[in-house]
């Protein structure tokens, strides 16, 4: 029987940042149709929306903190150009094999870049963006890295931070279990789809890990399916 009542530290799958080949690719594809098919993609975009009506401006830049395959680049570079913004982005992961998926997957894409980085390394600090987003991301930190990692956000952020990630619950993690038993080809999304849930979020961790980051203005809202937007307007 899972705990739910506190968060799981127990390291998934893809925090091996030498996983590579072609378990890597399989697990992102799957992981890029659950994001679509679940809604969560609309938690990161509708947090964009706000930051920028609140700070209109000509230009923007967005460093995408844990980019995987650029899944969520795609989506917010497509959901710039409906909305009419210009839009540089930035993919951060400290995994380089998945770096070099997300090259060739979003190559066409001319306002992109990516880095390879620890974002607990001090160079992440170096070079500020407009916008941080995380997405699916911090669940996979401890209580404590995530209050210096939060704190590293707000200092690389001109405007604010939106964070996507999941809500740890009963009903969420028998879901996803259920569903990637029955779907998926991945052992990776098998293990980690239902782990990453028990790793998540209820709303007192948010709003201690917060409080703890010294982060006292922010607005945190629960979306379907089962997921947490965290968002701070600076």
């Amino acid at each position: 029987m899972s705990n739910f009542s506190q968060r799981s530290f127990e390291k998934e799958l893809m925090d091996d940042l030498e996983c590579s080949g072609e378990e890597l690719a399989q697990t992102l594809k799957e992981l890029k149709t659950i994001n679509k098919l679940l809604g969560g993609n609309q938690v990161t975009t509708g947090g964009l929306k706000q930051i920028f009506n609140a700070h209109p401006q000509e230009e923007y830049s967005i460093a995408d903190i844990g980019c995987g395959g650029g899944d969520m680049m795609r989506v917010m570079h497509d959901w710039a150009i409906n909305k009419r913004k210009k839009v540089n982005f930035e993919g951060i992961d400290a995994n380089p094999n998945i770096i070099e998926l997300a090259k060739i997957r979003l190559a066409e894409l001319k306002n992109v870049t990516f880095t390879v980085q620890n974002i607990f390394s001090p160079d992440f600090l170096e070079r500020k963006v407009d916008v941080c987003t995380c997405t699916l991301f911090t669940h996979h930190f401890t209580d404590s890295e995530l209050v210096q990692l939060l704190k590293g956000l707000k200092l690389k952020s001109n405007l604010g931070i939106v964070i996507n990630d999941l809500h740890r619950n009963p009903i969420a993690y028998h879901s996803i279990k259920i569903l990637t038993k029955l779907f998926s080809k991945s052992p990776m999304v098998q293990n980690d789809g239902p782990l990453s849930v028990l790793r998540a979020f209820s709303r007192a961790d948010w709003e201690r890990i917060l409080d703890e980051a010294g982060i006292k203005d922010f607005q945190l809202t629960w979306h379907w399916a089962f997921r947490w937007q965290v968002l701070i307007i600076v």
